[in-house]
Order: structure tokens, then sequence, then C-alpha cells
């Protein structure tokens, strides 16, 4: 008996999903683990991994298709088997919105049954992004395969340059929630300038430790990561009454950012929390997040350090109660028992939703992550 592919739940409350892509054609043989289909959610664009061998056969869904969460919309089959004769009878009652492809429809889906062009996964994201017909195209690879080159030369070719392209799903997905987010959630921002001095220190004398231990370089975010989710434990409304503090960090990608989960933060070992950071990093900019990367965040952090700036403020994640920006830390002269001196200084900066807490308890929870990161 086939597998059935079905439209997964990402998230809570999820009752739809939009197939992006399909990563395998109609036809092809598709092994456990490898990546199927990609599926937009509230937070990112995700690749989904088939559960099973098989031969994908009876697609009934195609990109930018609108399907409800937990009906069929393919199979991975073994040889000589067919699809269920009711497949494509109800592909149409699963479906709740299929646009109408534009001129330059992106063939990214599957091919039709006569075959049709082969093409590198990363051909097929620049083709999506440079609206180029791939139909049109004759690949330079082995076997007529389109590569990434081609579709570069496609788009120069069509008079579309590279700082022309159209926004990505990526970036158009971050635009759309960051602007429903501003626009009605009720954001206050409460400001901190902290001394640095035990942070920097916590991280060179924690630092040869977590690099034996786990391979992995400690960051000053890991320990603001720390910090940040030992603090939401003692402040519930900020964590959105959860009972996992499971905090997500911002990921700068090629066209937009993304966030990446670190679950029960409050309790995972520092150098756990460094190998988790990097691994969603490595993932986020590859294009390879999976769902249990994304979901499930309580909290955000969002730190722009690494490009020289000094202070910012970010819009929520709906339906989280808060994100913290922290911006770089810089050497700055400060008044210390009376004296200037110069300490290396630190801005924070946290937006609350005015909704689920008020100033004076967004107040006590960064007093009290100032607490924990100079704590030492």
């Amino acid at each position: 008996m086939g597998i059935s592919v079905v439209m997964p739940a990402l998230e809570m409350a999820q009752e739809t999903g939009k197939l992006v892509a399909w990563l395998k054609q109609e036809g092809e043989q598709v092994r456990k683990g490898e990546m199927l289909l990609e599926v937009e959610t509230d937070k990112a664009v995700v690749e989904i991994e088939a559960t099973g061998d098989g031969i994908l056969g009876g697609v009934t869904a195609k990109p930018g298709d609108v399907i409800q969460v937990g009906h069929t919309i393919a199979w991975l089959l073994q040889p000589g088997e067919s699809p269920p004769v009711s497949t494509a009878a109800a592909a149409s009652a699963r479906t709740i919105s299929s646009p109408s492809p534009p001129v330059s429809h992106v063939a990214a889906g599957p091919a039709p049954s006569g075959g049709g062009p082969r093409l590198s996964p990363k051909a097929r994201k620049l083709a999506q992004e440079h609206g180029v017909d791939i139909a049109s195209l004759k690949g330079s690879g082995p076997g007529g395969e389109i590569l990434a080159d081609d579709i570069l030369a496609a788009a120069k070719k069509g008079g579309v340059e590279p700082d022309q392209v159209r926004p990505s799903t990526a970036s158009r997905l971050m635009a759309e929630r960051t602007t429903q987010s501003w626009t009605t959630v009720p954001h206050f921002f409460l400001t901190r300038h902290v001394d640095a001095t035990a942070l920097t220190a916590a991280r060179e004398k924690q630092l040869p430790a977590v690099e034996k231990s786990h391979g992995a370089r400690l960051t000053h975010s890991d320990l603001l990561v720390a910090a940040v989710a030992r603090a939401l434990r003692k402040h519930p409304a900020m964590n959105g009454r959860n009972s996992d503090v499971n905090v997500a960090i911002a990921i700068a990608v090629e066209d937009a950012v993304v966030t990446g989960v670190i679950p029960k933060a409050d309790t995972m070992p520092i150098g756990d929390i460094a190998v988790r950071r990097r691994d969603l990093s490595e993932r986020a900019k590859a294009g390879r997040l999976q769902p249990a990367d994304i979901g499930g965040a309580t909290f955000t952090i969002s730190n722009l350090g690494m490009f020289d700036v000094d202070a910012f403020t970010a819009i929520i994640v709906p339906p989280q109660a808060g994100i913290l920006a922290v911006g770089a830390i810089a050497d700055r002269v400060v008044a210390v028992d009376g004296k200037a001196v110069v300490r290396p200084m630190l801005t924070l900066t946290l937006s609350s939703d005015h909704r689920v807490v008020d100033g004076a308890t967004a107040a006590a929870f960064l007093k009290d992550v100032v607490s924990e990161m100079t704590a030492g």
C-alpha cells in the first residue's frame, strides 16, 4: 500500500497550508528522509521530509495551492502500484485556493507525465526569485539538467539583473507578518544601557571548555539566550504564560530574517545552547530549517551587534509578548563612583505587547535580564 503525502500541520491551530514547491518530480524515486516539498507557514518556508520510500505519484496540488491540513496531496508508491482512484476526484475539495499562474510562471513543481526539465535545488530557487520560466530553457548540465548558471544567464538575457529580482517568498512573508504585528499589536519600549564587563568575562572563561566539550564557539548571543531564559522563568507573563521557555533567535539569511527556536532554554546547558544556535544558523542560511526548528517560540531575541548597530527597536512576533533587541558591545565613557571611566557597554531595548504586560512587569523582567547577564 502506498504512503500518503499530506499537508502537514506545522503550527498550533493551523487549518491550512500553502504549497510552495515540490522538491521531487512526479515519477521520481524518493527515499525516506529526503526533502520532498516546501510549505509556507506564518514564520518561514519549511522543507518537509518524505516519511518513507517510494515513487512520487498521484500529485494533486501545485505550487501556490492553499490546502486543508491533513489532506492527501500525493502518494509514495511501490513499483507497479497506482494511487487510489479517489485521489484526483477529491483534489478540488482539498484545495482552498489555487491562483492562476502569471505569464512568467515558474514551473518548479512536478514534471508532467510526458517528462519535463530537471533542475538542481539551487536552480529552482533562483528561477523562483528571478521569475524565469524554466520550460523555455535548455539545460547545460548532464542529461539536459538546468543549472544555476542557466537561470542566471536567462535572467540577465531577459533584462532582470540580480538587484532587480522580485522579493522571495521568505522576504514577502516577513514583510506581511511584521506589518500585521506593527499595525495590530500595541507596542511599548523600554531601554537599558548595560555594563558588559561581566558578560564578556563569562564568555572568555567558558569559551575553551565549550569548544573542547561541544565543538562549538561560544558567543555573547548564547549567554544572552541563557540569561533571558532564566529571567522568563521568573516572569511567566513575559513568557506568554507558557509552561516551557522556548527562546527564538533572529537569523539573517540572504534576503530575509527567520527565527530559529532553542527549546527549554532555561534548563539547557550553555554548551548545548551554543550547538543549537550554530546548527540553526547553518540550516537557516542553507534554507534547510525543519518544522521543529521554528515552532513553539515563547520569546525572541534579535541581536544586531555583529553589524555594529548601537541600538534599535524590534517588532514583536505574535503571539509572543515581547522581543529583545540587542546592540553592539562598544567602549564608552560612563560615570562610576563619580569618576569618568571607559567600560564595554551594551544597549538592550525590550518591545512588549501592552495587551499582555504592563510597564512595571516589563521593567521588572528587563531588570532581571540585566542581573542574570552581569552575575558573572
